[in-house]
């Protein structure tokens, strides 16, 4: 039997009969040292912090409950539900009386796979935590100034920023104390956090054998509770045993034959390379899909419409407006739905949709969504999709063109994608802890 590159080799040799055959431009594969490092004793700290609910205004919701192991660091849902609510992925309520939710949350809960690499120079969809030197502390973030030195990675820096968010974490204002400094800035909110943590006796010790900085209480800061969640993400997610990783590392048994032709469209006559480029599948660039607008949107400031502009939000430029950072793409076909809002069900609907962005946009249907049920907030879901003028805005604004395809090459392409998957990707070192040591439930 012929090898995978061997297949390829013939593949790409039987076309050059009309063209000359280009080497496929694949990555150098991922290694161990790529990655940062963290400390046993940091990782095992924050797995405790992730899933420990003490961390939430109302405390009723860790970082977990939108990631979660049961997810594979995802939640399942197009937009999920986030403080108030009860339950996980599309099975969780959105709470009842005054503490029923008042929207859900503007954008898909991305998977958090080798979001430890030392390559990673932007966090969340918008890129609104980002690698810099502006500002002294070694990131660009919503907090500017006010962000703490002394985090280990920006994804420390990102996990400072959900627990202030109202929607997410916070709660409302008036609920909690927390809540309401939330309304003043985020870094308002991260001494009260700090303050809880030091008063649960459990997690002192912890900290001191962690951290060699801290000798008492008073010594945990929210840069100490940030690097151990920080620490626990970044080695608990990190997975590059995949097929693909196998084939770049030599086995050229490791594809089969769907899978190398996949491979061979998505790097070569197709494109997806041009975005998708580099160890990690993605370019870290800002990308305008055209995928439908539904949810509450992100409101952008003196903005009429709460709809979700992307990284134009972030640049105040015009040229960035409804794009939207490049995802990672190793264990792809695990984190779905997919797209800013979670718009595209399946990995094949979102690869025919970056081959037709404008059809795509025009045939999406509202069940196509994957939204738990929140009565209250039926009426508003898809009021952004109605609006005709603002769907007209994101569709002018699309910023990829591929070529044609056929059906059958979208299914190489999306065999490939599931060639992305690890081998080991669903038996995680850690897993979900019994109990925290606030002694609230664990989800």
């Amino acid at each position: 039997m012929r090898s995978v590159r061997q297949r390829v080799h013939a593949s790409l040799l039987a076309l050059s009969l009309a063209t000359p055959a280009v080497a496929l431009d694949l990555p150098d594969p991922l290694k161990l040292e790529d990655f940062i490092q963290f400390e046993p004793a940091q990782v095992q700290l924050g797995q405790l912090l992730f899933y420990d609910k003490v961390l939430s205004g109302n405390q009723n919701i860790a970082c977990a409950t939108c990631h979660h192991h049961d997810f594979n660091s995802a939640d399942g849902v197009s937009l999920g539900i986030g403080e108030g609510g009860t339950g996980l992925g599309k099975q969780r309520s959105a709470g009842a009386g005054p503490d029923q939710i008042h929207e859900r949350v503007p954008r898909n809960a991305p998977g958090l796979w080798n979001l430890a690499h030392q390559d990673v120079k932007f966090m969340f969809h918008d890129g609104r935590a980002e690698v810099s030197d502006d500002f002294g502390n070694g990131f660009r973030t919503p907090a500017w100034i006010f962000l703490p030195k002394g985090l280990n990675s920006l994804l420390a820096a990102q996990a400072l920023f959900p627990v202030a968010s109202e929607t997410e974490m916070a709660g409302q204002p008036g609920e909690n104390p927390i809540a309401g400094a939330a309304f003043d800035g985020a870094h308002h909110v991260w001494p009260l956090i700090t303050e809880r943590v030091r008063n649960i006796d459990a997690y002192v010790p912890k900290f001191t054998e962690a951290f060699d900085n801290v000798n008492d209480a008073s010594d945990i800061t929210i840069v100490e509770i940030a690097n151990a969640i920080a620490a626990f993400v970044g080695t608990e997610f990190r997975n590059f045993d995949s097929p693909f990783d196998k084939y770049l590392n030599g086995d050229e048994t490791a594809l089969d034959d769907a899978q190398a032709r996949g491979m061979e469209l998505f790097f070569g006559d197709v494109g997806c390379v041009s975005c998708h480029a580099g160890p990690l599948l993605s370019n870290q660039s800002f990308q305008a899909l055209g995928l439908p607008p539904f949810g509450p949107g992100l409101t952008f400031l003196n903005d009429p419409i709460p709809r979700d502009v992307g990284r134009m939000a972030i640049s105040d430029n015009l040229d960035d407006a409804y794009r939207f950072r490049v995802p990672f793409l190793r264990n792809v076909a695990l984190t779905g739905p997919y797209g800013h809002n979670g718009a595209m069900p399946t990995l094949e609907a979102m690869v025919r949709h970056h081959m037709n962005p404008q059809e795509s946009n025009a045939k999406w249907r509202a069940d196509m969504a994957i939204l738990p049920s929140v009565p209250w907030l039926a009426s508003s879901d898809f009021a952004l999709r109605d609006n005709i003028a603002e769907n007209d805005r994101v569709r002018s604004r699309i910023s990829i063109d591929l070529p044609p395809v056929t059906d059958a090459e979208i299914a190489d392409i999306v065999a490939f994608l599931n060639a992305l998957t690890g081998e080991t990707a669903l038996q995680r070192p850690m897993g979900r802890p019994d109990m925290v040591p606030s002694g609230l439930p664990v989800d």
